[in-house]
């Protein structure tokens, strides 16, 4: 008995593979491993040229195929009596483990500058600073307590400095020479009453910002310059220059567990009080409010897609449009991980991947198109994963409870 068949249109945005306009007709039960035998051998003959049999993945009514068309259609309610259009793109390569590093401690931060250096932050109160090939470059111990997050100023130019914050109430902004095994603190950041969690820096690279359990968000400069109109008796530590906040922002309830820059002017922040909170840098006070059922443990904002990921102690990533006027601001969740997700980060190069890692030992790379599974688990954890990084186009990276901070190589074709 021949099983019922359906009409199908093959389309790529991806010039080097778009095929010929001819309707195919297809078993309803196709799936993408049969999908791509039919685009191979189409491309074979469309494009002599074409030798090398690539793997593709197929997005059908926004959603990626995960399982066969007919199953496909029916969730997204897709009628079979009309053609159905089948995008297909070059499927996303699984990233490759590099090299891995170890610490005395559970690592707290990562992140990655020009494509070449790598910095951390840890629990032994140390800030490091590698190659990206796990090479000590750098061991820096200011700190009294547990460094919470390091952030570079710039992801492309190292000269402008790197800060890191610590459960010890202080930031620290350092300064690097590229090329030499000396870094030098130049101003410590005073003003948090408590532990600092989280800082991010501006788009523009001229501000920072930081919060933590003190409940409150402050502002600072950026800068490795000294502010010549601060008074000297305000500016000196021992020999270290002291920078207080430029504003000081309230509002939330409970700790702040992870701050964006949605622009240089306006700050995304997510509390373990259920909110996340957009701010108005300029005016100093909230412009939005969006309350959860949860705490929320980790965000990260996308320049690309205008939108939000957070996750929540219900182990669901969310998908936020924060500047959605129609239906729920909530667009998506992505459920997989079996523990909580303590950190996201979304890739600075597409709309469509990031990278979570939890309380399950897991990193898991995803397509904001296929949110019932991950495109890849990346493997190497033996504990709950503290942090991910995709802040460099060829690694992402992750650390945890292990001690272990894992490289992975990502030939992603974008």
């Amino acid at each position: 008995m021949i099983g019922e068949r359906v009409q199908i249109r093959l389309v790529s945005k991806q010039e080097a593979f778009a095929p010929p306009d001819v309707l195919h007709t297809v078993p309803l039960d196709v799936d993408e491993k049969a999908l791509n035998e039919i685009v191979n051998q189409l491309l074979k003959e469309y494009n002599a040229d074409y030798v090398k049999e690539l793997e593709y993945d197929f997005i059908i009514a926004d959603e990626l195929l995960r399982t066969n068309l007919e199953i496909h259609l029916k969730e997204k309610d897709v009628s079979t009596e009309s053609i159905i259009d089948v995008e297909y793109i070059q499927r996303t390569p699984a990233p490759e483990p590099e090299d891995s590093i170890l610490h005395d401690d559970w690592i707290s931060g990562i992140h990655t500058c020009a494509g070449k250096w790598i910095l951390t932050g840890c629990y032994d109160k140390g800030v490091y600073l590698w190659t990206s090939h796990g090479k000590p470059i750098v061991s820096l111990k200011n700190h009294s307590n547990s460094v919470k997050d390091v952030k570079w100023i710039s992801t492309e130019n190292p000269q402008k400095g790197f800060v890191s914050v610590s459960d010890d109430e202080t930031g620290i902004l350092w300064q690097w020479e590229e090329g030499t095994t000396n870094a030098k603190p130049t101003f410590i950041l005073k003003g948090h009453s408590n532990g600092i969690e989280t800082v991010n820096i501006s788009p523009n690279t001229q501000r920072l910002a930081t919060g933590g359990w003190d409940q409150t968000l402050k502002i600072w400069s950026a800068s490795l310059e000294i502010d010549e109109e601060e008074p000297a008796s305000k500016r000196q530590k021992g020999n270290l220059n002291v920078r207080t906040p430029i504003v000081t922002l309230e509002g939330h309830k409970g700790a702040i567990s992870s701050i964006n820059w949605e622009d240089d002017y306006s700050i995304i922040t997510t509390s373990m009080d259920h909110t996340i909170k957009v701010w108005d840098a300029e005016l100093n006070g909230i412009k939005n409010e969006i309350v959860g059922n949860k705490a929320f443990l980790s965000s990260s904002w996308s320049q690309i897609a205008n939108t939000l990921l957070t996750s929540s102690c219900d182990k669901l990533i969310r998908l936020y449009d924060l500047r959605s006027k129609e239906g729920a601001l909530c667009k998506c969740s992505f459920k997989a991980h079996s523990g909580w997700v303590k950190s996201l980060d979304w890739s600075p190069y597409s709309e469509y991947l990031f990278v979570s890692g939890g309380y399950d030992a897991k990193v898991k790379m995803w397509d904001t198109r296929s949110p019932k599974a991950s495109l890849y688990d990346l493997e190497g954890h033996e504990g709950d994963v503290h942090k991910v990084d995709w802040s460099g186009r060829q690694y992402l990276i992750s650390g945890g409870a292990d001690n272990y901070v894992h490289i992975f190589k990502n030939d992603l074709l974008i």
